[in-house]
């Protein structure tokens, strides 16, 4: 980052007060969900004013539980988790955004709201040293699926400790209603020593430069979504992926191996979708969210199709319940492979 981009970081961070600068209000809390999890639709209301806590958690974290080789990380996260919360607003609502940076942190954390009007969609009115809060309020004008993270400097690095998540604003005409929603969110991790090593794994800031991470991975570890954990749907269900790409370098090829997306609202923008999509590109800090139908039982894989990232994490399972149809999708015996 440039030398005046950081000393007006600074200078913001210095001069802005420790608390609110208008008074704490009884406010009806912003819906916010874990991943795989998506708050529920909210209903049709008039536009309201709503109180949204992030608080910072600098924590070890394990991003690959696998038991041949036992993975953690020193992570920067919000509310504790990788990714952090999905948020849930309308169009024409307001946010009071507070951020909580607790004394034990070593570094300052900031967040800027992709869907957020303003220097930094917020970042320079957020950053926070250790041992302070910041308060803001943001009013939400645009419509859409949108990423969040850190931009403190440096923000690939930020980004890569795990500081990130997503916003979506519901538009005021919604989206077709869906039978499941989910929530990932497609992230890297940049270690010193090569995937699968066992033991904490330190931070190698040179790979971020080189954009070449260890791990890429679906909600924060590898194995978050796998057989003995997946997402759950029956045939006919309209599954409805709210994806983004954190990155902070690659960009992602969404792909789900058996199903065809009905529709796809690219970049998350809540216009006319594009229709029979099979491979979705999603840039670093895109969006997309993502429909489609599971016709036939049995495990169906959400990946990055650049295939390399399945063995670094990045794959998930959802796991379909419920009776096909033959004339769609039928196994036939005595072929040549028998």
């Amino acid at each position: 980052m440039k030398p005046a981009i950081l000393a007006a970081l600074a200078l913001a961070a210095a001069c802005l007060p420790s608390a609110p600068a208008f008074p704490a209000a009884a406010l009806p809390d912003a819906p916010t969900a874990f991943a795989p999890s998506v708050p529920p639709p909210i209903p049709a209301r008039g536009p309201e004013t709503l109180k949204l806590v992030f608080a910072v958690s600098e924590k070890d974290v394990v991003i690959d539980p696998t038991p041949s080789r036992a993975t953690t990380f020193h992570a920067w996260t919000f509310d504790g988790a990788v990714p952090g919360p999905f948020v849930r607003a309308r169009v024409g609502d307001t946010l009071e955004f507070h951020l909580v940076n607790p004394a034990s942190s070593r570094m300052a954390h900031n967040v800027d709201f992709h869907a957020v009007n303003g220097p930094g969609g917020g970042s320079v009115v957020t950053l926070t040293p250790p041992g302070r809060e910041r308060a803001a309020r943001f009013k939400l004008l645009n419509p859409g699926l949108y990423v969040s993270h850190c931009a403190a400097p440096p923000v690939s690095w930020h980004i890569a400790h795990g500081m990130y998540g997503l916003m979506y604003v519901q538009p005021r005409t919604p989206l077709p209603p869906a039978d499941r929603e989910f929530y990932v969110m497609e992230g890297e991790y940049y270690t010193k020593r090569p995937f699968g090593t066992p033991g904490m794994q330190l931070f190698d800031p040179k790979a971020v430069a080189r954009e070449r991470p260890s791990y890429v991975v679906f909600n924060g570890s590898v194995g978050s979504m796998d057989e003995q954990h997946p997402l759950e749907a029956r045939v006919g269900d309209r599954v409805r992926l709210f994806f983004g790409n954190a990155g902070p370098n690659l960009v992602s090829s969404l792909h789900v191996l058996g199903a065809v997306f009905d529709r796809v609202w690219d970049d998350g923008a809540t216009n006319a979708p594009m229709e029979n999509v099979g491979v979705v590109a999603v840039p670093a800090a895109g969006t997309a969210i993502a429909d489609f139908t599971p016709r036939e039982p049995g495990n169906y894989y959400i990946v990055d199709h650049s295939m390399a990232r399945m063995d670094k994490g990045a794959v998930a399972v959802l796991h379909v319940t419920g009776k096909g149809d033959p004339s769609i999708y039928e196994a036939l015996t005595g072929t040549a492979s028998d």
